[in-house]
């Protein structure tokens, strides 16, 4: 399982784990300011645009980014999502966007979640595969700053953005329910917990942490 979250202390630090069984010959890809970006359904990016890094699947033509930060601080991953993503047919009163093209294009423009959040009212992430050996994979989006996050969802019905509190992400189910899945952690903590199981006898505390262990029931 993937997963993409934010540490934010004297400054902000944003990574993800790739749990795969197989590789795409990933590697650390720079995009360069000025680097002509080219899309599908709108006009390319051919003049000044923010610098980015991250890692992308080796294929030297375009960043095809798995997850990547531009020079403004802005940090963005897909994380896959399958079973419930649901890319779109062509709108012409949206900016139509293909999936692969979603995260060289937010952080080629913009410098903060806000931004993003403003601009993401009027994109359509349509349905269109970089080729036919590699089609889109099923996914959804964790877009971070160092004061704030968004969870990106494409839904069958609409481009549901959620705001992340946690600034973390991870596979499936969607983001309302990863959040609600918290509620079955509440018991958990740093301190030493009391022996609410069997009060009439004595049980060890017998490790540091313990108030940490989940539960499986």
């Amino acid at each position: 399982m993937c997963s993409a979250a934010n540490y934010t202390t004297k400054n902000h630090y944003f990574g993800r784990n790739f749990d795969y069984e197989i590789s795409y010959n990933e590697q650390v890809m720079i995009t360069p300011r000025n680097y002509p970006l080219k899309f599908r359904k709108i006009n390319d990016i051919t003049t000044t645009h923010y610098a980015i890094i991250g890692i992308s699947a080796g294929i030297n033509e375009y960043p095809l980014y798995y997850d990547a930060t531009n020079e403004k601080g802005l940090s963005m991953a897909g994380l896959n999502f399958a079973g419930y993503t649901k890319y779109h047919e062509y709108d012409s009163n949206k900016l139509n966007i293909t999936p692969f093209e979603f995260i060289p294009y937010i952080l080629s423009k913009y410098e903060s979640v806000d931004d993003v959040k403003e601009a993401l009212e009027n994109i359509n992430l349509v349905n269109i595969n970089y080729s036919d050996k590699l089609p889109l994979s099923p996914l959804h989006w964790i877009i971070s700053d160092s004061e704030s996050s968004i969870t990106v969802e494409c839904l069958k019905d609409e481009l549901k953005v959620y705001d992340n509190p946690l600034g973390i992400l991870t596979n499936n189910p969607p983001f309302d329910l990863q959040m609600f899945n918290l509620n079955n952690y509440r018991r958990v903590s740093n301190k030493t917990p009391s022996n609410d199981f069997l009060k009439d006898y004595n049980l060890d505390v017998y490790s540091r942490g313990m108030g940490g262990y989940g539960y499986s029931w």
